[in-house]
């Protein structure tokens, strides 16, 4: 009795493992691919966002550092804490708005299916939103202005 012989899905049919290890290495090489998009695509990523007030733009990168700070004209007529809780609503704003983009640009990339992918999304979403000083309300790290 021949074992592991018979159709062309068995195990042991040297033919269809090519077929099964070249599907397999097509999956993979696809997730490579797919992962270096998103990787290049969110490294990119910039946001900007001005507060409805006219005080202050923030632009923040990638990771959600401020890289940019304007300050219009209109500070002078406010009161500093107000300038400061405005800047640090903005900046917050241009995370929340980060966090969104870059839950986009996965989405666009690996997909939303695999157990991989929402993991970068959930992680994603942690760092950007849950590891904001300024969504809580509380202190930022450097304490009060």
């Amino acid at each position: 009795m021949a074992v592991g012989v018979s159709g062309g899905g068995d195990l042991l049919d040297p033919d269809g493992a090519v077929e099964r290890l070249a599907a397999w290495k097509g999956r993979i090489d696809q997730l490579a691919a797919d992962t270096k998009a998103m990787s290049d695509r969110l490294r990119e990523l910039r946001v900007t966002v001005a507060d409805g007030n006219g005080l202050t733009e923030v632009t923040v990168d990638s990771v959600g550092a401020l890289v940019d700070l304007r300050l219009g004209q209109r500070i002078h007529r406010a009161a500093p804490e107000v300038v400061a809780r405005t800047i640090m609503d903005t900046i917050h704003e241009a995370r929340r708005q980060l966090a969104d983009h870059s839950q986009e640009i996965i989405a666009d990339t690996v997909g939303t299916e695999s157990a991989a992918a929402r993991a970068i999304a959930e992680r994603v979403a942690q760092q950007l939103r849950d590891a904001d000083p300024a969504a809580d309300g509380s202190d930022d790290q450097y304490g009060r202005w």
